[in-house]
């Protein structure tokens, strides 16, 4: 069995934009804490529907999801950061330590998105 790679421009121009996307995702968590990752989201949902059919729609759903899942995280965070902050502190430990993990999850979910559609794999659904 042959397998047979077909160059197709507007598939290659659809990549750049989700290697794009991943790029300003990145930079949004590194320089906002995630804050600005609203923007390339906005993008992942204009730009989803261009790639139906394709291994690039499941970077854009994972891109989604991955923001999703940081925003629920960063919110649990914010909680305890408010809720429990007159408790020694203990509430900022917490916090500190759940937006870490969040962060850390978000900074592979990217990596590894990036680096699986360098390799023209999709995403796990």
């Amino acid at each position: 069995m042959t397998q047979e790679l077909i160059l197709d421009s507007n598939l290659e121009e659809q990549k750049n934009v989700a290697r794009i996307l991943y790029i300003v995702h990145a930079l949004a968590l590194v320089f906002s804490l995630g804050l600005l990752s609203v923007i390339p989201l906005i993008a992942n949902y204009i730009k989803r529907p261009e790639t139906q059919g394709s291994y690039l729609y499941s970077h854009h759903s994972w891109m989604i999801r991955s923001f999703w899942w940081f925003f629920v995280w960063a919110v649990v965070a914010a909680f305890f950061w408010i809720a429990l902050w007159w408790v020694f502190g203990l509430g900022i430990l917490i916090a500190w330590v759940i937006g870490g993990l969040a962060w850390i999850w978000k900074a592979y979910r990217l990596l590894k998105g990036f680096f699986d559609l360098e390799k023209n794999q999709a995403m796990p659904g």
